[in-house]
């Protein structure tokens, strides 16, 4: 019986720590969502709003057989510019497979994505986020992702 009761406190002691966490993750992923429905909507103010102002973009390929990592001075704000810009088709990137780790005020979450111009597959590969959690809240402070054409299934396939 003492033991249950030992057993039943510290479960009990337990429950906001995992409520902590389970808050903590869902605060972090509505930013990537935020994100993603901003480029759905070609919302540009949306779209900056997920990102820190200093953030660092990044792309990681192969180009005529050579491993290739892009940063581009200026990138969020051509990006944003571009996603605020009307085109016909719809920006749609669709995440499975998503990995969300916390410690204190950083975040990263690691995510398969396919992305879609309109109904069709552009390029998938994986999103690799950094957030902080500033007095602002949490906000993208690093993204690298790979990209490819091939081999790639619609999301979540």
């Amino acid at each position: 019986m003492h033991r249950t009761v030992i057993l039943l406190l510290i479960g009990l002691l337990a429950l906001p720590v995992a409520a902590s966490a389970q808050s903590a993750e869902a605060d972090v992923m509505a930013v990537i969502t935020r994100l993603f429905d901003g480029m759905r909507a070609g919302d540009s103010a949306m779209v900056r709003s997920t990102f820190a102002p200093d953030v660092r973009l990044m792309s990681a390929f192969e180009r005529d057989g050579v491993p290739t990592l892009t940063r581009r001075t200026g990138a969020l704000d051509r990006f944003v510019t571009a996603v605020g810009t009307p085109h016909d088709e719809i920006w749609d990137e669709h995440i499975w497979g998503t990995e969300i780790r916390i410690d204190d005020r950083l975040a990263t979450v690691w995510t398969n994505f396919a992305f879609h111009l309109g109904t069709n597959l552009s390029h998938c590969g994986v999103n690799a986020f950094q957030l902080f959690h500033g007095t602002e809240g949490w906000k993208i402070i690093n993204l690298v992702d790979t990209r490819r054409t091939e081999g790639c299934t619609s999301g979540g396939e």
